[in-house]
């Protein structure tokens, strides 16, 4: 019976976190923008699971624009991870705006292991 009771409390907080994260954990997905729901909720556990993804998009984004400088195979390379960085931004957006945790494919997993805050 107390494991119930004390189940009820943190999930709240949980709650709480993506009512009060989803407003702006959005803003995670929209290159360096991530520094607003990281600043501005520092405490908020749903901001920071979008942050580290975003933060992973803008680490691939300037990886490969880095990469795209290489003739012929930077330009199809670049072009193809450029259209997996919009169509992932873009449902991370929805899904954050939505108050939904959505772990990206390839990326979630690494963003969780290199960033612990």
């Amino acid at each position: 019976m107390d494991e119930v009771k004390n189940a009820a409390p943190q999930n709240q907080t949980a709650g709480d976190d993506v009512e009060k994260g989803k407003g702006i954990a959005w803003l995670s997905y929209l290159g360096i923008l991530w520094l607003v729901p990281l600043l501005a909720a520092k405490e908020n556990s749903f901001c920071k699971f979008h942050v580290k993804q975003g933060i992973m998009l803008t680490i691939l984004g300037v990886a490969i624009w880095i990469i795209a400088w290489i003739p012929f195979l930077g330009w199809l390379l670049g072009g193809l991870v450029w259209l997996f960085i919009i169509i992932m931004a873009i449902i991370g957006i929805i899904n954050a705006a939505s108050g939904k945790y959505w772990k990206m494919p390839l990326l979630g997993g690494l963003a969780e292991n290199w960033f612990k805050f």
